[in-house]
């Protein structure tokens, strides 16, 4: 396993729609570790392909308080969504960043797993907001997206600050 690169704004490679995951190898498996190596050691609770800079529909995750429990969502669909919820968000691609994001408190997914069984999950709270916040990756969206125009200019002043 190894440690990847993990783009940042203003790197336009953020804005890549990901493709399906046709195939399901042993190259796979090692992105998704790889992936949640990284995760961990950023340190951070959700990674999309997209970020580290591999535009396939995958995506890792682990929301534990202690690691326990890394998730590898495939191809990954929200098909149902119910209530809402504002969330402080922050973003690997958007380190020092923090902003109220508005999302959807219940959602269900579908999904396939690294050996491409599909799956259904139904998540709330946290859960919910991590994962709509790593599909909209796959989808070339970061969270600033979601933003009122003067946030999203403010935010991105203090990133572009931070890298002089």
């Amino acid at each position: 396993m190894s440690i990847l690169s993990i783009l940042t704004l203003p790197d336009q490679r953020l804005k890549t729609v990901a493709k399906p995951v046709i195939q399901f190898d042993q190259a796979l498996e090692t992105l998704a570790a790889d992936m949640l190596e990284t995760m961990y050691a950023a340190p951070g609770i959700g990674l999309a392909a997209t970020q580290v800079d591999q535009h396939v529909q995958l995506v890792v995750l682990d929301v534990s308080e202690d690691n326990s429990d890394p998730m590898v969502l495939v191809n990954p669909v929200i098909t149902e969504k119910d209530g809402i919820q504002s969330h402080e968000e922050g973003c690997l691609s958007v380190p020092g960043i923090y902003a109220s994001v508005k999302r959807a408190e219940q959602i269900k997914v579908d999904y396939q797993d690294l050996q491409g069984e599909h799956h259904q999950l139904a998540a709330s709270g946290l859960l919910a907001v991590c994962i709509q916040h790593e599909l909209d990756h796959l989808k070339g969206i970061v969270f600033l997206d979601h933003l009122s125009l003067l946030k999203r200019k403010l935010a991105i002043k203090k990133l572009e600050k931070a890298a002089l």
